[in-house]
């Protein structure tokens, strides 16, 4: 069984950053790819970005340029920087895991942008 937890959520003035960490920890013998996914409130779960165990990385247009995506493969832990945050980056924050062929979600951090 793999557990993820993801941390680092709050509450932050428009205009601001966030970093959320996300550690995943139990039967892992290596793990592929590591990425964010988000909710806002009534609307569909949506990606946010994604890296690979060799390190490239992809965004949603959404995001490019003020979120960055990294991992540190020691730590089985990935990490994402958010800056310049908008109220439309309100949302709750997923991780999510591949190990092997399956993929694990962590429970989620609420991240709310507001003055």
């Amino acid at each position: 069984q793999v557990q993820v937890v993801e941390t680092g959520g709050g509450l932050v003035q428009p205009g601001g950053s966030l970093r959320l960490s996300c550690a995943a920890s139990g039967s892992i013998d290596s793990i592929n790819a590591m990425g964010w996914a988000r909710q806002a409130p009534g609307k569909q779960r949506e990606f946010v970005a994604v890296i690979t165990s060799g390190g490239s990385t992809n965004y949603a247009a959404s995001v490019k340029g003020r979120f960055t995506i990294s991992r540190d493969n020691a730590k089985n832990t990935v990490y994402l920087q958010m800056n310049s945050l908008k109220p439309e980056d309100t949302a709750v924050y997923y991780c999510n895991v591949q190990v092997r062929t399956k993929t694990y979600w962590g429970q989620g951090t609420q991240v709310t942008v507001s003055s």
